[in-house]
């Protein structure tokens, strides 16, 4: 229960079903300031989460797990930008937290399932599970959960994967719950100020240096803040005037150098993916599917080939923009994820 809505309301329908249900909040990090507006940690957002496990009449408990968010999400973070990649903490939070270290929590009180309000829908074919979309195409968030297996997926369940977010709010405040007129959370949880160009420049504690903007022939345009300030496809704050749009088309770290181009230059059809994570395991090398590569991207379809070293390479029928090394690709076979992994790089 991180204090708000869906996590809230999971408790409460997993309570009207006769679940036996305890209500867990983990603090990930050192939240400075108090309020509401935060995703988790804020001390508001703990009490909110304790008071509507009282109003549910359910246990409460608080464990801290700032050492492993640290060690597995932060450092990852600053380490993926510093290296000119734009991460998905998200990701590495529900495979090495959530449904990790909360799992293991959870069986050590006796539980036999965790919960959580994310919209996704888990089903069954014959011996094997599957993760589905939720039926909120506005609100599915199967894309984060590409790295639950079928070792961990028995003993998970998503209450809200079949109710739409309008359905669960007015089952909120039909409930009289506070956490009924709590706003959606921030994306990045832990960055408390939306800043994150600071955080890395506190968290990295060594000097970043600048750079040159370059274009796609080499010429030098400016210079550049440095390479963790930037990300593919991005337009604004780039302070470069050449008489027409300019956006990120690569970052190389190696030789500090921002790429700079037009919005046609951001427009690619290979990549190669790693660090991979299969729900359904592919029966071929090669084979079909559709593929997100990020959140709010609207998958294409495209023909994946296993590679080996836990790695395939994606050829997306059409070209697609903005792919961004860092950020993760899922792959799905109409609304069921078949698994997912990081991009490495575009190759041409």
């Amino acid at each position: 229960m991180s204090g708000g809505i869906d996590s809230s309301l999971a408790a409460y329908i997993l309570k009207k079903s006769n679940y036996e249900v305890i209500g867990c909040t983990m603090r990930l990090f050192l939240c400075k300031k108090n309020t509401l507006e935060k995703q988790c940690c804020s001390p508001e957002d703990i009490n909110m989460a304790r008071r509507t496990a009282n109003e549910l009449g359910i246990k409460h408990y608080v464990i801290d797990k700032r050492d492993v968010f640290d060690k597995y999400v932060i450092e990852n973070f600053v380490s993926e930008y510093l290296n000119g990649r734009t991460p998905n903490p998200c990701m590495i939070c529900n495979m090495k937290i959530k449904f990790d270290e909360m799992l293991k929590f959870a069986k050590g009180l006796g539980c036999d399932y965790i919960a959580t309000g994310h919209y996704a829908i888990i089903g069954k074919c014959k011996s094997k599970y599957l993760l589905k979309k939720g039926i909120d195409e506005t609100k599915d968030q199967s894309y984060f959960l590409y790295g639950l297996t079928q070792k961990n997926l028995p003993h998970i369940l998503f209450p809200l994967g079949d109710y739409k977010k309008v359905e669960i709010r007015k089952m909120a405040n039909k409930l009289g719950l506070k956490v009924a007129d709590k706003k959606e959370s921030q994306e990045i949880c832990f960055i408390e100020d939306s800043n994150y160009h600071e955080f890395i420049k506190i968290r990295n504690k060594k000097d970043i240096k600048k750079g040159n903007f370059i274009d796609t022939s080499g010429k030098i345009l400016g210079v550049h803040k440095g390479v963790p300030f930037y990300t593919v496809g991005q337009r604004h704050g780039l302070g470069i005037s050449v008489g027409y749009p300019v956006y990120v088309t690569k970052i190389n770290s190696r030789k500090n150098e921002i790429i700079i181009g037009k919005k046609e230059d951001l427009f690619d059809k290979k990549l190669i993916i790693k660090d991979l994570s299969w729900i359904s395991v592919p029966s071929k090398l090669q084979f079909s599917a559709y593929v997100r590569i990020r959140y709010r991207h609207k998958e294409s379809e495209a023909k994946i080939k296993l590679l080996g070293n836990n790695k395939v390479e994606v050829i997306f029928r059409k070209p697609q923009m903005s792919i961004t090394s860092g950020q993760s690709a899922v792959f799905y076979k109409k609304d069921i994820v078949l698994g997912g992994g990081i991009i490495e790089k575009v190759t041409k």
